[in-house]
C-alpha cells in the first residue's frame, strides 16, 4: 500500500484533545466525552462571549453594513426616480411632438383641399371659358350658315319659280299645243304659290 508522506506525517501526529499511550491506545481528552457546547460547566462563559459576538457583529451591521446597503438603495431610490422623471418628460414631448404632427398634418390636409378646391374652381372656370369660346364660335358658324341656307333657299325658291314657269309653260304647250304667254305663267304660279 502506499502513502502519501505529507498523509504520513498527518497521522503520525495525535488529534487535538488525544493522547497515545505507550500501547497505541488513544486516550480521550479532559471532557469526559461531552460535546463542548452542552457542558454545563461552560454555559457562562460561552453567553458571554454569544453577547460579545453578537455586540460586535451587531456594531459591524449597524457601522458598516447597513449604510452601505442603505445607500445602495438609496441611489436606486434616487436613479430609479429620475429614471421614471425622464421618461415622464420623455412621454411628454413625444405626446407634444405627436400632437405638433397632428397639428401639422391637419394643416396640410386644409391646405390640398384648398388648393384641390383652387384647382378644381380654375378648372371650371377655363372649362366655362373655353366653353362660352366655343359656344360664341359656334353661334357665329350656326349664323353664317343660317345666313348661306337662307339666300340658297331664296336663289332656289326664286328658281323653282323660274323652273315652276318654265315646267308649267312646256306643260300647256304640250298638252294644248298652244303658246302661254310669260305673264300668264307667271301669274298662275304666283297664285298657286301663295
Amino acid at each position: 500500500m502506499f502513502v502519501a508522506p505529507a498523509f504520513a506525517q498527518d497521522a503520525a501526529q495525535p488529534a487535538i484533545g488525544e493522547t497515545h499511550s505507550e500501547t497505541g491506545i488513544v486516550e480521550e481528552g479532559a471532557h469526559g466525552g461531552i460535546f463542548p457546547p452542552f457542558d454545563s460547566s461552560t454555559y457562562a462563559s460561552q453567553v458571554l462571549w454569544l453577547a460579545i459576538t453578537f455586540g460586535l457583529f451587531y456594531l459591524f451591521l449597524k457601522r458598516v453594513v447597513l449604510p452601505r446597503i442603505g445607500g445602495t438603495l438609496e441611489v436606486r431610490h434616487d436613479r430609479i426616480a429620475s429614471d421614471l422623471d425622464q421618461a415622464s418628460r420623455l412621454k411628454e414631448e413625444a405626446d407634444a411632438a405627436v400632437a405638433a404632427y397632428e397639428q401639422e398634418l391637419a394643416e396640410a390636409r386644409r391646405k390640398s383641399a384648398a388648393i384641390a378646391q383652387e384647382a378644381r374652381d380654375n378648372a371650371k372656370a377655363q372649362a366655362e371659358a373655353d366653353r362660352r369660346a366655343i359656344t360664341e364660335t359656334l353661334d357665329a358658324k350656326l349664323g353664317e350658315a343660317e345666313t348661306r341656307i337662307e339666300e340658297i333657299k331664296r336663289i332656289a325658291l326664286a328658281d323653282v319659280d323660274n323652273i315652276a314657269e318654265e315646267t308649267a309653260a312646256e306643260i300647256v304647250q304640250q298638252l294644248t299645243g298652244n303658246d302661254v304667254s310669260k305673264a300668264t305663267v307667271t301669274a298662275a304660279v304666283k297664285a298657286v304659290s301663295q
